[in-house]
């Protein structure tokens, strides 16, 4: 086993199913709750770069972008309350991740969904119609709301009811819903633009009610896990559904583990508290490092002001919002990529490659930029050949976040959890997303206009710190039934030290497996 990384390429145990039609079916559907989050990120950065809406709601940012003579490509668009429109959904989304954890916990993954649902299709109603910047922010709340309800319970739902060989690819429909979101917003963002009477921003705001629509009726059709039946008591009927999805009549020893990992959660009376545990040490460094570092790839830049930013570089409104459109395919088309790849080279390698592929990425349109518009930002339109290639590097590193960062963000943390604390450090995940997003949404306008071209290099330094430290730090999770995740962290060679012993067992019978993730009747 190399020392870095803690490789464990296989599980000892496999249980017997197969991929069902009903459970790619489930899959689908439950991974549809992407589509909110990808619609906002895609809506807002070209529904910001349309001039009615700048003239209605942000007349000084209007003015400096339809200016004679723009002093400083950097920081025609730096504004504290544009970026709050944008950034105030993600800090909704984190504090109602954290209610979202009882709610998950209580009353399963379904009731969390259609909150989701409910609360994004209220936002998109009042951003629909606002007449005021305070309705434009509220309405942004109440999206947030739904976001952090719906990202937290998705991804547990697809880790929970895909079968183990095939977890990696089922969970990442959820970042492919998000991507589709986002081109979706991209292409309405660029066709609103062109209604005569400037009132498309209306269209792309209140649009967002379709995606909302789609997760709640999804929420009301589909089962619940398994995982969260037993949670909940209800044995019998997670049974009969565990036969389901499996499509077999034999499921005693998954379904007897998951029996033992819901008794051992149940001794476990403050998840939050017991998060703290030495033994959950890596569970909870995953669950902060991992979305941390995915904030700080710098993809929420590139997508939240796709539009803004290509405009900052010299192009037109159109040309500006058109590539937005592109890096949204790329972003879509790269996503397959890790669907296909994921159960089959593995996590580790997923990570890796796609840093290295940001990193390389983002020191050359720094170095682009800043050959053509210097520390002082002199404006003047790209030549065309000049935005090709600036664009075509974007496109690159958003291929690269698309098939390693993006998705794996999401999935990892989703599989690594015990049952014990899965709602609360899912929570915790999601949470730490959204501050972040809420922090680069915010002053990532400011930095530009401070730091220019240098920015990119900013982000390019902690693709590669965060690149280092998956080496180093994440074992391989791919092939590992979600019950018997313990063994990776008992096998690497630094949580090892953390996560107990196999004697460690607790009155009652029941084998916690070390780092608790792994129940076992003895």
């Amino acid at each position: 086993m190399p020392a870095a990384g803690g490789i464990v390429s296989s599980s000892d145990k496999a249980y017997p199913g197969e991929l069902t039609s009903y459970v790619l079916v489930t899959c689908m559907v439950g991974a549809m709750g992407g589509l909110i989050f990808g619609y906002d990120i895609g809506i807002s950065g070209g529904v910001t770069a349309m001039p009615s809406f700048l003239k209605r709601f942000f007349p000084s940012v209007y003015e400096k972008q339809q200016g004679e003579k723009v002093t400083n490509q950097y920081c025609q668009y730096d504004h504290v309350t544009l970026t709050l429109f944008t950034s105030s959904l993600y800090l909704a989304a984190l504090l109602s991740s954290l209610v979202a954890s009882t709610v998950t916990r209580k009353w399963g993954r379904k009731p969390s969904m259609f909150l989701g649902g409910v609360l994004f299709c209220a936002g998109a109603l009042l951003n629909g119609f606002a007449q005021a910047v305070w309705m434009l922010i509220a309405g942004r709340i109440l999206l947030g709301f739904g976001i952090g309800f719906a990202n937290q319970s998705v991804p547990l739902f697809l880790s929970e009811m895909a079968p183990y060989k095939y977890r990696g690819a089922l969970n990442i429909g959820f970042q492919l819903s998000i991507t589709v979101g986002i081109l979706v917003a991209n292409v309405l963002n660029y066709f609103f633009s062109k209604i005569k009477g400037g009132w498309g921003w209306r269209l792309s705001l209140g649009g967002a009610m379709v995606p909302a629509l789609i997760v709640t009726i999804g929420s009301l059709v589909l089962p619940d896990t398994p995982n969260s039946m037993i949670e909940r008591g209800d044995h019998e009927k997670a049974k009969k559904e565990l036969k389901r999805i499996r499509g077999i009549e034999n499921v005693d020893e998954e379904f007897d583990d998951l029996l033992a990992a819901s008794e051992a959660s149940k001794q476990v009376e403050h998840p939050w508290v017991n998060l703290l545990q030495r033994k959950y040490r890596p569970h909870l460094t995953m669950a902060i490092s991992i979305p941390f570092f995915q904030q700080l790839t710098g993809i929420n830049v590139i997508m939240f002001y796709a539009p803004v930013l290509f405009s900052t570089l010299g192009f037109g409104n159109d040309a500006s919002l058109m590539s937005a459109v592109i890096t949204g395919l790329v972003n879509v088309g790269a996503t397959w990529v890790s669907i296909i790849a994921v159960d089959r080279a593995g996590r580790r390698f997923l990570f890796l490659e796609g840093g290295t592929q940001m990193l390389i990425c983002q020191i050359i349109v720094a170095s682009a930029i800043g050959a053509k518009f210097g520390v002082d930002g002199n404006p003047g339109q790209l030549p065309k050949w000049y935005a090709g290639t600036v664009v075509a590097f974007i496109c690159t590193y958003v291929a690269g976040f698309a098939w390693s960062w993006g998705p794996l963000g999401w999935l990892v943390p989703s599989e690594i959890f015990p049952l014990e604390i899965r709602s609360a450090a899912q929570s915790i995940n999601v949470s730490v997303n959204m501050f972040f997003t809420f922090i680069i949404a915010q002053i990532f306008l400011t930095m530009l206009c401070h730091m220019k071209f240098g920015l990119f290099l900013f982000f390019a330094f902690f693709v590669l710190i965060m690149s280092i430290f998956i080496y180093f730090m994440l074992p391989e999770t791919k092939g590992i039934p979600i019950e018997e995740m313990a063994m990776v962290w008992r096998k690497h060679w630094y949580w090892s030290r953390y996560v107990g012993n196999d004697n460690d067992v607790p009155r009652g019978g029941i084998e916690l497996g070390g780092s608790g993730s792994t129940p076992k009747r003895v």
